[in-house]
């Protein structure tokens, strides 16, 4: 066998490999961008002072919604290589009702271009998360009621 048909096949070999390696990372890659850990880093990243209470992701998982302590949500919108994070402002967002009753469209009037409609595994992360955003919706003067009930007023006499 001649010296060129075995440096030949020995390019070709590590050719390949190469190829399959490549391939191997950026699968690896793409997975690690649904890693709820990861997640949790990277708001933490964004957003030091916030504490994370919990987090759902949609169905496709390229979008995670943050329960925050401080009764505050936000989101992580997957953007290829990188996770583009957003607190929530109350007031800041309208929710609305899909057909399906996994998911529901939002309007987010501070951030645009994370607007979309979310599909989750199932209903009751779907109404939990849209929950999170109603409360987060509804300002803390319009959640406090007044200390005691005032009483009707029934004297028993209709005049």
């Amino acid at each position: 066998m001649s010296p060129l048909v075995v440096w030949s096949i020995a390019i070709g070999v590590m050719l390949a490999l190469a190829f399959y390696v490549t391939r191997l990372v950026k699968h690896s890659d793409e997975d690690s961008l649904h890693d709820m850990g990861l997640a949790i880093l990277e708001f933490g990243r964004a957003y030091p002072a916030e504490a994370i209470r919990s987090l759902h992701s949609t169905a496709d998982a390229n979008t995670i919604f943050v329960r925050l302590h401080d009764n505050k949500s936000g989101i992580m919108r997957n953007r290829g290589n990188h996770f583009a994070c957003h607190v929530i402002r109350p007031g800041r967002v309208r929710v609305t009702p899909t057909p399906e009753p996994k998911g529901f469209s939002a309007e987010f009037l501070d951030s645009p271009t994370q607007n979309g409609t979310f599909v989750f595994r199932n209903e009751g992360e779907a109404a939990e998360v849209s929950l999170w955003l109603l409360d987060n919706y509804v300002s803390v003067a319009d959640r406090q009621l007044p200390a005691e009930p005032q009483p009707a007023s029934n004297t028993g006499r209709s005049d």
